[in-house]
């Protein structure tokens, strides 16, 4: 654990507020202005099990957590137990003293005292937030209007239990962990916050979704905010629905977009197909976590990057690009609906839940968003599938005197159905040349981020970026990230420079699926491959030993 950086775990059941109180610790240190990256680990049950939050945060830039803590709040056993190992040097434990045995820390009856009131479990979270505000040094009346903005129900009871809390810590932790505070009242959004504002800010009309975790909360952002931002939501009855439904709004010109994870996306795959033989623009969220199948429904992977960059039965321009953060997330949404739009193909935003349902700090510039006007057609005989010079045709939606005939079959120009030897040919070396075109955009595009000048070159992409550059400042390393945004196509253009180099590559595959891709498309010859796959993130400063392991090896 560095130094500059302050890191909050808390730990306890599924129910009694963890997560809750996990959120309202972040923004607590966002309204002191300061950087803040906040993990969620739960299991995939409603109550009970283990949960537990970390929020670290620091005075300058922070991109992932840390696992070593300053202060753990940890309200059973279970926690107790798991988390103990996770105490930084002069760190405090504060356990509930409900909790027997042979303990070190300082126990608080949290549990005790919640039971005085009715749903003593809704009061859990809040005595773990005011043993933070203890600790940082927040006075009581900073921390009365914390709990209401907060914790507004049943606040008298709130406010009530949580003075006693407050009373019982500040002997024995009063002002341990003094923060210094900015002018700056920073925001702090989630990935799938800032992928809903992405593509509102990218024009979207509407979004189809069956709820999958880590995708969900897309959903329910959209949702809940959707008559401010003038997209409707729409949950259909499953996966099969919900592409076909976004299709046919397409067709009716909507700009469209879907979200699911691995298994829910599996049974979108015809229906992906069926975009490329439309040349619909339908905009996908992948949101990866550990398969096959059911896997590990509420942890992270990047075993789907086979999966998405291959997407689909049959050839047709594929367009597959991943947001290094949560910042990035938001600009990317809405350049992935240009280019879907731009170029009428399908297109996969892939992410993972260390994006997705990690929160971090950040700052957003709604004008810098992508916001593309379709070509259109205007008068004359109209060929949906126009055999143009860059594959592209114009689109025309109804009401309209003119014929509009999509079809999943083959087709010729007008989307009449065809076995036409000549015709079939003609309309395959269309759609390739959309993908020339394509290829032809984004190289004028900005592709890959490149972070550091100097040291050893490490390659990475998605969320597992946000790792490695915390990684890098953990352990005072020099190094050059390399982050190719898009994965397919893979801008092999500007990766050409590092052939001859020696490299190394993080990723969260156990199959090293991105090391692969690497050198099979850009002939990259990784040195080293740094492989975390059990469904939890990296954690910096176990990474940075790591990267040091392959500097030295290499």
């Amino acid at each position: 654990m560095t130094g500059e950086v302050f890191t909050f775990l808390i730990g306890g059941k599924a129910g009694e507020g963890v997560k809750k109180a996990g959120s309202v610790a972040a923004r607590l240190f966002a309204s002191m202005g300061r950087e803040v990256f906040e993990m969620d680990d739960y299991q995939s049950l409603i109550r009970g099990g283990h949960n537990f939050s970390v929020i670290s945060t620091a005075s300058r830039k922070i991109t992932s957590h840390y696992t070593r803590a300053n202060l753990i709040v940890a309200m059973d056993k279970r926690s107790y137990e798991l988390h103990k190992q996770d105490l930084g040097e002069d760190g405090i434990m504060l356990y509930d003293s409900e909790i027997k045995g042979d303990l070190k820390g300082l126990g608080i009856p949290l549990r005790a005292e919640a039971k005085k009131y009715p749903n003593p479990d809704l009061r859990l979270g809040l005595g773990a937030v005011t043993v933070l505000a203890v600790a940082v040094g927040m006075d009581k009346e900073s921390l009365k209007k914390l709990i209401q903005s907060e914790y507004p129900r049943d606040l008298d009871i709130n406010i009530a239990y949580a003075t006693t809390i407050y009373d019982m810590a500040s002997p024995e932790i009063g002002g341990k962990f003094r923060l210094n505070n900015s002018d700056k009242k920073r925001v702090i959004y989630s990935g799938n916050e800032i992928i809903a504002l992405g593509a509102a800010a990218g024009g979207l009309d509407i979004y189809y979704a069956y709820p999958m975790t880590p995708s969900s909360s897309l959903m329910h952002t959209l949702a809940a905010q959707g008559e401010k931002l003038g997209i409707i939501v729409v949950h259909p009855e499953n996966e099969i629905a919900v592409v076909n439904m976004a299709i046919g709004s397409i067709f009716a010109g909507a700009k469209s977009m879907v979200g699911s994870s691995g298994g829910g996306f599996a049974l979108m795959q015809e229906g992906f197909s069926l975009a490329g033989m439309l040349e619909a623009p339908l905009l996908c969220c992948l949101a990866s976590r550990p398969g096959p199948s059911t896997g590990v429904p509420t942890y992270t992977a990047q075993g789907d990057l086979n999966f998405a960059i291959h997407q689909g039965h049959g050839e047709f321009p594929r367009i597959v690009a991943s947001p290094g953060c949560i910042e990035e997330a938001f600009y990317l949404t809405s350049e992935m609906l240009d280019l879907v739009w731009r170029f009428q193909t399908p297109g996969i935003l892939l992410t993972e839940k260390h994006l997705t349902e990690s929160s971090m700090t950040l700052d957003i510039h709604i004008n810098k968003a992508e916001h593309f006007q379709p070509l259109m057609h205007y008068g004359g005989e109209y060929k949906r599938y126009l055999d143009s010079k860059d594959g592209i045709a114009p689109l025309l939606f109804p009401p309209s005197d003119e014929l509009i005939k999509w079809n999943s079959y083959e087709h010729d120009e007008t989307g009449i159905t065809t076995e036409n030897p000549e015709l079939i040919a003609k309309m395959q070396e269309k759609r390739n040349r959309k993908k020339i075109s394509l290829l032809n955009h984004l190289k004028n595009k900005h592709t890959v981020n490149i972070y550091g000048e100097r040291g050893p070159l490490i390659f990475t992409y998605g969320s597992t970026t946000m790792s490695v550059r915390e990684a890098l400042r953990a352990g005072d390393i020099d190094a050059t990230v390399v982050q190719p945004i898009y994965l397919e196509p893979l801008p092999v253009w500007e990766l050409e420079k590092y052939k001859d180099k020696e490299l190394i590559v993080v990723e969260q595959s156990c199959a090293g699926q991105f090391a692969l891709l690497l050198k099979e498309k850009a002939e990259l010859n990784p040195g080293s491959v740094i492989k975390k796959y059990d469904g939890r993130p990296f954690d910096p400063v176990e990474l940075a030993i790591e990267i040091k392991k392959a500097v030295s090896n290499g």
